[in-house]
């Protein structure tokens, strides 16, 4: 029983999208899983031109899916869309019946999936008071008898065990409470980083920028010299993290900030604009994109328009394409400069091809970045270079 208190059932919805598309993004869900701990045995997908308003799945979907869950004792059930309250009651109410005492499934949908590996991964005050801030928001109109998320807030006192109507009221009056208690937190943490923020405005700032688990955090140790986590794992990284670095002979600040991801909750773009306000003041922008995942062209779009959504899409950027040792490895007749011109037509000016974990290719970053913080430098000095100073011709390694 213990093994299987950590499977999980995942279940999409195929409609305009092709099976290549819905697999992949089975795929994501299910790494998305196992980040959180949890080994996906089964994948159920629904072709219906829209989820059912009341279950997500039909009848006949939903049949099948509670054979397997009950035939092999499956604890988590995670769909890939977004649940509405009602239809999270209905399948609790489905999947967990009043006589069924001694087993009980979880429903998780992506967006709850997602919060729940930030407050897992969250380290600093900030970070975990914004996640637990989106987490709370999220939940309070989705409370159940079956919600144990907030047990991690209150120190294991949660709704564990048969909560009936009123323990649920009383629910939503102290998350509400505690909504109120986090906004006055964050509110006075932000003033605390704006503070900060604004005391390095005369410092050229560079942010890295990109899908999950792209190899942002690896390049950020290759480009600092820090130690910065990094793991094959989804949103290794949700403290945004901040270097001095220095290029030949000009400093710059280089901060690491958290992974996007499709369908990134509401929520918790709202409670994290504080600290992507790393990315909205920045000078220039590093989109790091995985050359090798076969769907690396939609990752630069969900990044793109990520940027849009936070006011941050007129940073002058450079397109990093990331891990091109894996990617030459299954395209070998692949013509780079081809490429480049394409992502040119596609808006980016700046692009360069690198391998962080290879190696190679980083000088090349480095002289690019150095020439664009260069620029950037003697609009808030502008008179650098008449003070005797020259300008390395080649960077040095970061300090």
């Amino acid at each position: 029983m213990k093994e299987a208190e950590n499977t999980a059932v995942l279940v999409a919805l195929s409609s305009t999208r092709t099976q290549e598309e819905t697999q992949e993004h089975l795929d994501e869900l299910a790494f998305l899983a196992e980040t959180s701990g949890i080994k996906t045995i089964h994948q159920v997908v629904q072709n219906l031109p829209h989820p059912d308003s009341r279950t997500f799945l039909g009848k006949g979907k939903l049949a099948e899916l509670k054979q397997f869950v009950v035939q092999n004792k499956v604890r988590h059930i995670i769909f890939d869309e977004d649940l509405s309250p009602s239809q999270l009651r209905n399948l609790e109410r489905e999947f967990n019946p009043k006589e069924q005492e001694d087993f009980k499934v979880r429903i998780y949908d992506r967006s709850l999936l997602i919060l729940d590996i930030f407050l897992w991964r969250a380290q600093t005050a900030q970070a975990r008071t914004q996640v637990e801030l989106a987490m709370n928001q999220y939940l309070l109109p989705r409370l159940t008898r079956m919600w144990t998320h907030l047990e991690r807030q209150r120190g294991g006192t949660g709704t564990r065990g048969g909560a009936g109507e009123k323990e649920i009221e009383t629910d939503r009056r102290n998350i509400r409470h505690q909504i109120t208690i986090l906004k006055e937190r964050l509110e006075k943490i932000e003033k605390q980083r704006a503070t900060q923020r604004k005391s390095r405005g005369s410092v050229v700032r560079v942010a890295l920028v990109g899908y999950t688990n792209v190899g942002k955090s690896t390049l950020m140790n290759l480009l600092s010299g820090s130690g910065v986590l990094a793991e094959d794992k989804l949103f290794a990284t949700v403290d945004s993290t901040v270097r001095k670095v220095v290029f030949g002979n000009i400093p710059f600040l280089l901060s690491d900030t958290v992974g996007f991801i499709r369908k990134l909750p509401h929520h918790l773009i709202e409670s994290f604009k504080s600290t992507l306000d790393e990315v909205r003041e920045a000078d220039l922008l590093l989109h790091v994109v995985d050359l090798a995942h076969p769907y690396h062209d939609n990752q630069i779009e969900v990044v793109t328009k990520t940027l849009e959504e936070i006011g941050a899409a007129n940073i002058p950027t450079i397109l990093v394409l990331n891990k091109i040792d894996l990617f030459r490895q299954k395209n070998p007749d692949i013509n780079l400069e081809e490429m480049r011109g394409f992502y040119r037509q596609k808006g980016f000016e700046n692009v360069v091809f690198v391998s962080a974990t290879a190696n190679e290719n980083v000088n090349g970053l480095k002289q690019m970045i150095f020439e664009k913080v260069k620029e950037r430098h003697i609009q808030i000095f502008p008179n650098f270079l008449k003070d005797g100073y020259e300008f390395s011709p080649w960077p040095v390694e970061s300090v």
